[in-house]
């Protein structure tokens, strides 16, 4: 289907790859892994031919379709989603826009003497439109759309007044409708809901073709893969298995070759250790000398290259009164649209609550109205006494100063803590060495919000208020960070989309749904066995 054959790949004075190969065949779903700026977007551009290796062949059966999703979605206005998404299947999103302006010139009352052109050219339209199957290919672009919680309304207003992320939506969307031969995601799971990842994780589980697909979400790709290629070091190494079973693997063949590298260097000390007692003594000559080319001879074995991770450790907040937060007869809409009707709900000490709901439900404003940035309607929100709150929202990453440097953006905070120590903060949220020196404004999506993260927890807070915390992050961060929330000892309100993260975390759930909100004592975990359902508003075992 796709194969790379001894490919190698410089990009400026960075070697991304050195003699690697691999391949994915029909009906094969494969994870692609690597820290980040191993090589995996140019990869993926490789195969989609919009780069070319140095050296080596990428290759593909003849005639076969590839449809590649990046993170970098082109200029888009003009048209509907709905359009937008038709347009990336060939010319029947040209008729449907001719069809469209046709209708429009039929009931305007100027173009009334130019009527019977336009009558004439409309039916033309129309019949190639539906031989080309244009109106199942319609319908099929609105049920991709649905599925990635798009309302009829947003599907018929323009796609350039869509936020960066509902773009990055109508990208994927035009991709799934294609149903290539092959398809390339490159993170297809960023910027999704809860639903709309489940139901892209059963689009892809039912999609025929190849799929390589990369993702910081653990759950959503041990679901779909049934392989993983690892870029390490410029090789590619082929996995069987899902993203746990590559995990256990690796960590396997890590100790393996650590064992077998210590033998390795305790062989090693011996011999020098004979070849040195004995190198004078002329008895010995002969001896030291065979063993002098044994050693010459030996294939040193490397010790594994070990993947740094440095844990946070959190300090003890002080503790909160029992009453963190309470919701009295809250009512809360905008315009016309009532979000919350008398809703009660209250926060207690060590509580851990993920909320829950559609899109458009209520969970950030829910978040909003905790950290005093927007006022109910009616009703009160009070937060109890000695809290201290930590508020992580999307927004939050617009706060930093471009001109700081990373080190410098974490000394402006905690002018107190000394270098040592922020050097070390620094560390554990993945800035090592010269990235401390980065300004601001270079920074990615993923490393702000690990910044704002370090800078929120480094004197933490008792009530941790989390809106997606994970939205950017990679999966290394994801687990450090899942890791050092489980040892937190404050309480817990968030929104997270990453089922990982919710099931490892949550002890309560706030369901918001059309017919009201729902408390569930008990986790995430226990939500899902007990409704029979991922997500408000998804059937059971949908």
């Amino acid at each position: 289907m796709i194969r790379l054959d001894n490919i190698s790949k410089q990009n400026g004075h960075q070697i991304l790859f050195i003699d690697a190969s691999m391949g994915i065949q029909k009906g094969e779903k494969v994870g692609l892994v690597g820290p980040n700026g191993a090589g995996k977007t140019t990869l993926f551009r490789m195969m989609a031919r919009e780069d070319q290796p140095d050296d080596g062949q990428v290759s593909n059966d003849a005639g076969m379709t590839i449809g590649y999703f990046s993170q970098d979605v082109g200029e888009m206005s003009g048209l509907s989603a709905v359009a937008a998404v038709m347009d990336g299947v060939g010319p029947v999103s040209a008729l449907a826009a001719e069809m469209a302006t046709l209708e429009a010139a039929m009931v305007d009352p100027d173009q009334a003497d130019d009527m019977d052109a336009v009558i004439e050219r409309y039916g033309e339209v129309q019949g190639r439109f539906q031989e080309l199957d244009g109106y199942a290919l319609e319908a099929r672009a609105r049920e991709v759309l649905a599925g990635l919680s798009f309302s009829q309304e947003r599907m018929d207003g323009d796609v350039g007044l869509l936020s960066g992320g509902w773009k990055m939506r109508v990208a994927l969307a035009r991709i799934l409708l294609m149903r290539p031969d092959a398809m390339l995601l490159d993170e297809p799971s960023n910027h999704l809901d809860l639903e709309s990842l489940i139901w892209l994780e059963a689009f892809l589980k039912g999609y025929e073709g190849a799929l390589l697909m990369t993702s910081h979400d653990r759950e959503f790709m041990n679901r779909i893969v049934g392989k993983i290629v690892e870029i390490d070091g410029g090789s590619l190494t082929t996995y069987s298995g899902n993203y746990d079973f590559y995990e256990q693997q690796r960590a396997l063949n890590e100790a393996q070759r650590q064992a077998q590298f210590e033998r390795q260097q305790a062989m090693l000390a011996k011999e020098i250790k004979f070849i040195e007692r004995f190198k004078a003594r002329a008895s010995h000559a002969a001896q030291v000398q065979s063993r002098v080319k044994k050693l010459d001879k030996i294939e040193r074995v490397e010790p594994p290259k070990r993947r740094q991770y440095v844990q946070f450790e959190f300090r003890s907040p002080p503790r909160s009164g029992d009453d963190v937060a309470n919701f009295r007869n809250v009512h809360k809409g905008y315009g016309s649209q009532p979000i919350y009707t008398g809703l009660d709900f209250k926060v207690r000490r060590k509580e851990r609550w993920c909320v829950l709901g559609a899109n458009g439900a209520g969970k950030s404003t829910l978040l909003k109205m905790v950290a005093g940035e927007t006022e109910p309607d009616q009703g009160t929100v009070t937060v109890g006494s000695n809290i201290r709150m930590g508020y992580f929202a999307q927004h939050s990453m617009d706060l930093l100063d471009g001109d700081d440097t990373i080190f410098e953006s974490l000394d402006e905070s905690f002018p107190q803590a000394g270098q040592g120590a922020l050097k070390s903060l620094a560390g554990c949220f993945g800035f090592s060495g010269d990235d401390v020196e980065k300004p601001c404004r270079v920074l990615s999506g993923g490393e702000k919000a690990r910044l704002v993260m370090a800078k929120m927890l480094f004197d933490p807070p008792n009530f941790l208020v989390l809106d997606e915390p994970t939205n950017h992050l990679d999966m290394a961060t994801k687990e450090m960070l899942v890791a050092a929330l489980s040892e937190f000892e404050g309480t817990m309100l968030f929104v997270s989309h990453d089922r990982h993260f919710l099931a490892a975390l949550s002890n309560r759930v706030l369901e918001l749904t059309p017919d009201g909100v729902h408390e569930f004592g008990g986790g995430y975990t226990e939500y899902v066995a007990r409704t029979g359902q991922e997500a408000p508003g998804l059937h059971p075992g949908g």
